[in-house]
């Protein structure tokens, strides 16, 4: 195994350092043990590390491009080589089934692919010019770059920022979610280290939100890339504003699942309960509205009912469950209040709604009322709340009721007629006989509404989101003028 837990009790500023805020236990929410020790960052860690970076990042800059596509075509050989070098934290730290953490390393070693190939795009364009010069534009790395991570897919949403930051000349200085130091943070500063990333380069220095704040808040950091809830984000926002930096905001959503009447109920229930219940729901493009013909919606329920019991729940490092811990006691207090007032509201229970510790099992709740909370809030559990619809215009009026705008999944036997109804969606994404939750390396991710702000992830939107747009003009003589 390639990991030697170089990190245990330490932050990385390039080197494995002892960090200013103490130590940082890492508890399994599966069994609530204490898996591993890392070191806390301070203040006066962030203020180094970014000074460290602002140095280093001149001269990885001016690097062949060669240079920094090779660091990544590297690490994502090395990741491939042994993927439990990531996996083996993934399942008990984020509470991961084996499947799922199977498949984000998987998403990871994509993104290094596709750092890779971002290293060597087009330097920018050549653009016209009413006047007889060379005038070009091109992308420059802004230089820092401050990234803040979340617990869910800790690996993937790390990598989708640190990776192609990276590969166009910045330096990073990573804060991983405290509850994910490793899989989200220091097992990828281990993982480029030994792809030869060269020193002060990549930070990955674990604290809470009180201390990460330095890091939004520092002059030298002039773009920040943030995946969280939209109530974090808004904060970071309001931060950022007055300093008037680059900030990149990927937030939460309520995903709409719209079977049309033409759907095959059976394949619908089948991807909308991979769409709620898929790591136990807690990802920001889980299906979090189920929206069914009123004829239809009896028969949608009892097949995602009967999908939800067989489910298995326990465990995650026993492969033959598919889902499970929700990853703290507040998450969960959280999700049985939203499953609890909705019922009150007047929902029907037809699967689930029970927990054993951070277990909580699959949840379909139908007839949910459209003002309920598990209508109108982002759950971040394993519920499928089921509403109806009478005609497919008052479906997308629904689908846009919401805040949010990140995923939506539209189901039906005519995709070309879904295509047509995907003009009138405010979404970051509309898949079309799929569920909502999708990623690939080479597409532009993103919300819309409360959903984000900002560049998008992805393939070459990347140069967007981590580059400046410089104008460069060039002539033979000076300019002659009238003064």
């Amino acid at each position: 195994m390639a990991s030697t837990m170089a990190w245990a009790h330490k932050i990385f500023d390039g080197q494995w350092r002892t960090g200013g805020g103490g130590t940082l236990d890492v508890v399994a929410p599966a069994t609530a043990e204490v898996i591993a020790t890392v070191g806390a960052a301070d203040v006066g860690d962030f203020d180094r590390a970014v000074a460290k970076a602002v140095s280093a990042q001149r001269e990885w800059a001016a690097k062949p491009y060669t240079e920094r596509a090779s660091v990544m075509t590297a690490a994502a050989a090395l990741l491939a080589a042994d993927p439990e070098r990531l996996s083996r934290w993934l399942v008990p730290e984020s509470g991961s089934s084996q499947g799922k953490a199977g498949g984000e390393v998987q998403l990871v070693a994509a993104e290094l692919a596709e750092a890779a190939n971002l290293a060597s795009q087009p330097y920018g364009q050549v653009l016209r010019s009413a006047k007889s010069r060379f005038s070009v534009g091109r992308y420059v790395p802004v230089g820092v770059v401050g990234v803040i991570s979340p617990f869910n897919f800790p690996a993937l949403l790390s990598m989708r920022s640190v990776a192609p930051a990276l590969a166009v000349g910045n330096a990073v200085v990573l804060k991983p979610d405290p509850r994910t130091p490793i899989s989200g943070g220091l097992a990828l500063a281990e993982l480029f280290a030994e792809a030869g990333l060269p020193e002060g380069l990549l930070h990955v220095l674990p604290s809470g939100a009180d201390v990460g704040a330095a890091l939004v808040a520092h002059p030298d950091v002039p773009c920040i890339s943030f995946t969280g809830s939209t109530s974090a984000g808004r904060r970071i926002g309001e931060a950022a504003a007055p300093l008037l930096k680059k900030v990149h905001l990927e937030l939460g959503g309520n995903n709409a699942f719209l079977v049309l009447p033409d759907a095959d109920i059976s394949a619908a229930a089948s991807a909308g309960a991979w769409g709620s219940f898929l790591h136990q729901g807690q990802i920001c493009m889980a299906s979090g509205r189920h929206l069914i013909p009123e004829h239809l919606a009896e028969e949608y329920i009892g097949k995602l009912a009967e999908i939800a019991t067989r489910i298995t729940v326990g465990d995650p490092s026993d492969p033959s469950n598919a889902l499970g811990p929700i990853i703290d006691e507040n998450q969960l207090k959280r999700v049985d209040g939203i499953v609890q007032a909705t019922l009150t509201a007047g929902a029907d229970l037809a699967a689930g709604g029970t927990y054993e510790d951070l277990y909580y099992r699959p949840t379909v709740l139908g007839n949910v009322p459209k003002d309920s909370p598990a209508f109108t809030e982002e759950i971040f559990g394993p519920v499928a709340p089921v509403t109806t619809y009478r005609t497919v215009d008052e479906a997308i009026d629904i689908v846009n009721s919401s805040e949010f705008g990140l995923s939506v999944s539209i189901l039906t036997a005519n995709p070309f007629k879904a295509f047509e109804l995907a003009d009138r969606i405010r979404s970051g994404a509309v898949h079309i006989n799929d569920q909502t939750v999708d990623d690939e390396a080479v597409a532009p991710f993103g919300g819309v509404k409360s959903s984000g702000s900002g560049g998008h992830f992805g393939s070459t939107v990347n140069l967007d989101t981590f580059c400046d747009l410089q104008w460069v003009t060039m002539q033979s003589d000076i300019e002659k003028y009238p003064f």
